[in-house]
């Protein structure tokens, strides 16, 4: 799994950092980022922007998007090839 933020859409409720911090954070900008290894991808809208979502964040990440008030958060399904 996969996930981005669209910060165009982020009302910076903050919703997301309460359900899974290890994923997501909160920036001076008051808007909300993804996190990989500690380390927000603040390239709004880029490629590199895409995190990386372990399988035991998979469950607080889709509840964090679920309850997103500004919907601006995206989860891309990794597909398994032969499976």
């Amino acid at each position: 799994m996969h996930v981005w933020i669209d910060q165009d859409l982020c009302t910076g409720d903050g919703l997301c950092v309460d359900h899974c911090p290890d994923v997501f954070v909160q920036l001076e900008d008051g808007i909300a980022y993804v996190a990989q290894d500690g380390s927000p991808l603040n390239d709004p809208g880029g490629a590199r922007s895409l995190a990386w979502v372990a399988l035991r964040h998979h469950g607080a990440v889709v509840e964090a998007a679920e309850v997103c008030p500004g919907e601006c958060i995206f989860i891309e399904m990794d597909l398994a090839i032969g499976a």
